[in-house]
């Protein structure tokens, strides 16, 4: 990671902009910054309340995604989630890089659509308009990691019809792949956790990421 210097200057510069952006969106609208040095920490500032976050959470699935990408992390521009309670939202994830180009956190913008979706959706009762399109997929905004793993694996076990621990060797790797590329494995102590909760070894852990290398070489 970058020296602090830098990085602490571009998180300074950025709080007070938060403000501005959900003083200008309102009561619907949040914006979060994340610093990546501590992804178990990141939230470093909130401006409104959508998702519930609050400084010193941890990154959420997206966060993650952004930061196993790192320099090749993109801007992510209004694309539409659901909160864990159902609510949709439109997210934008625009990654912040230190003078170097280095990856060093991110800004989060997230918009409650429920007020909106509802009224669109008579409008579009009315007037023939097309309500905002839901994508299907929930995001974890939990403050705690372990959580946001939890979430992930439930996802596949819902795929799979199974327990996590029931799964056959083709079908776990496939699942260590999907967190690999999720970003999970780059979080301090996380093949502990996945490994238990996964229930196997850290060795047959191990041996399953040299497994995805090997296939990757």
């Amino acid at each position: 990671m970058p020296g602090s210097s830098t990085a602490d200057a571009v998180f300074a510069a950025m709080s007070p902009v938060i403000e501005g952006i959900a003083a200008t969106f309102g009561r619907s609208c949040e914006v979060v910054l994340h610093d990546y040095r501590d992804p178990e920490r990141s939230v470093v500032a909130v401006a409104g309340s959508v998702t519930g976050r609050e400084v010193g959470d941890a990154m959420s699935e997206i966060g993650l995604r952004v930061l196993a990408a790192g320099d090749d992390a993109r801007n992510e521009v209004g694309y539409v989630t659901r909160a864990q309670d159902g609510r949709l939202l439109k997210c934008t994830t625009l990654p912040l890089r230190d003078v170097d180009g280095t990856l060093i956190g991110a800004l989060c913008v997230n918009i409650d659509l429920s007020a909106i979706n509802r009224a669109t959706g008579v409008l579009s009762d009315l007037l023939g308009l097309s309500s905002v399109e839901d994508s299907g997929t929930t995001t974890n905004f939990s403050g705690d990691l372990d959580q946001v793993v939890d979430s992930l694996v439930e996802r596949a076990e819902r795929t799979h019809a199974v327990p996590v621990t029931a799964l056959g060797r083709e079908d776990r790797l496939a699942l260590v792949r999907s967190l690999n590329e999720a970003g999970v494995f780059g979080l301090r102590g996380a093949p502990g956790r996945i490994a238990k909760r996964l229930g196997i070894s850290r060795t047959g852990l191990y041996n399953d990421l040299a497994e995805l290398r090997k296939d990757k070489s």
